[in-house]
């Protein structure tokens, strides 16, 4: 703990001297000399005293550990003076974890304790997605005068976890065969299955229910059906998680990484109910790699990882970020039948470079990319024409590229899937 003067009596000092000179320039004036004497009694009383030292025991209460995302969650601090000396005056200010919006009351407190003696105050929070800490509590102590003061930090575990329910946010269509496994993906491979696709001549050992018997009673032959196989995909969900991508169009909208979970925790539960094998990533400082898998185990593990894992919090990453590094993990861990779902706002070069370079690599990839330009000033105007020469860029290349502004991701990707054409 550290003690410093608080400067509050700065001017007093001068104050006095004046009121001293005047009185010997006006004759000696008995009210001026007493002022002045007052004044230098108050200082010395204010240079004498010391900052106590705050001694204190302090609880954290949640009024529910777990939530939803959108819940208010009441936060009840109480501290309790256990030491012997009296704090005059005692502020506090509880460490909200910097995800957390304060919606009701204040995380700050100001009081006096005598020993013994116990204070509270509450506020609270919205929860949001993620798996949140509070940081150590602030407090400041200052003597009787205010003129000098101690601080500290005191810590102690509290931790609100949120996870949202994965709910399906519809399908966007996949880009060809990539596994032997059967799934919902027609393909162009003649087999079972339930579109049809051609005609060709019976077999020994083809099944019953797959001969053609309109064609048996028309001209005595045997023929056999074959219909489009269905079979598996191997898809990566990977999020742009980098600093760069923590865009929103305005002050109280979602920012792009927000979305992008959001519209990947949908997308990833309507693939893993198509049977399809479904793994996650972060393109960010944070390393996050879930392989891809099947199966109820595999949606929690993903629900688990969507809401709680430091790669995809709420808050921008501090970290320093090496692109190239990571884009070569990120290859070497991808199998080689996958294909890749990039979410990313396509905020600069960076993003559009990786898609390019994983689409290189032999990974058809999709770029779902949340829109989060203004037009409110010149420089956001232009923000918004480089994004828009990104997105036709990659499109020349090959790539899909659904451009997702104000709606609903199933509505862009109903307006965008006409004009696919693989």
């Amino acid at each position: 703990m550290t003690e410093r003067e608080t400067r509050r009596l700065i001017g007093v000092g001068a104050v006095t001297l004046l009121l001293a000179a005047a009185s010997v320039l006006f004759g000696r004036q008995p009210a001026l000399l007493l002022a002045g004497v007052v004044g230098v009694a108050y200082a010395a009383y204010a240079k004498a005293g010391t900052a106590p030292v705050p001694d204190l025991a302090i609880e954290r209460e949640l009024s529910e550990p777990t939530a939803a995302p959108g819940d208010e969650i009441r936060v009840t601090v109480r501290v309790t003076n256990v030491g012997e000396a009296t704090l005059f005056d005692l502020r506090l200010v509880d460490g909200v974890p910097p995800a957390l919006a304060v919606i009701d009351g204040s995380p700050r407190h100001g009081t006096a304790l005598r020993p013994g003696a116990t204070a509270s105050f509450s506020y609270a929070v919205a929860a949001v997605r993620g798996e949140h800490e509070w940081e150590p509590t602030s407090v400041i102590a200052r003597n009787a005068s205010g003129t000098r003061e101690r601080d500290a930090s005191i810590s102690f575990d509290t931790t609100l976890r949120c996870l949202p329910s994965l709910a399906s946010s519809g399908d966007l269509p996949l880009r060809g065969l990539t596994t032997q496994y059967a799934g919902r993906l027609a393909t162009d491979v003649p087999g079972a299955g339930l579109e049809f696709h051609s005609t060709r001549e019976y077999r020994r050992g083809d099944p019953r229910n797959r001969i053609d018997w309109n064609r048996r009673a028309r001209t005595g032959e045997l023929a056999t059906l074959d219909f489009r196989e269905e079979r598996a995909a191997t898809v990566v969900v990977v999020v742009d998680a980098r600093e760069e991508a923590y865009l929103a169009p305005g002050p109280d909208a979602e920012n792009a990484v927000e979305r992008s979970v959001d519209a990947a925790s949908g997308l990833l539960l309507a693939l893993l109910d198509g049977g399809d094998r479904v793994g996650l990533a972060a393109f960010g400082p944070v390393e996050c790699w879930l392989s891809p898998s099947t199966g109820n185990e595999q949606r929690a593990r993903a629900r688990e990882l969507l809401a709680t894992h430091p790669a995809l919090s709420p808050t921008p990453p501090d970290e320093r970020f090496f692109p190239s590094i990571r884009l070569r993990r990120l290859r070497r861990r991808l199998p080689s039948d996958a294909q890749v779902l990039f979410f990313s706002p396509l905020a600069d070069d960076a993003a559009a470079e990786a898609a390019r370079r994983l689409d290189a690599h032999g990974h058809s990839v999709t770029v779902v990319s949340p829109d989060p330009t203004a037009a409110d000033t010149p420089g956001h105007r232009l923000a918004r024409i480089e994004r828009s020469n990104r997105l036709s860029d990659l499109r020349r290349s090959g790539i899909r590229v659904l451009d997702w502004g104000d709606v609903s991701l199933a509505t862009a990707v109903a307006r965008a899937t006409h004009g696919w054409s693989r």
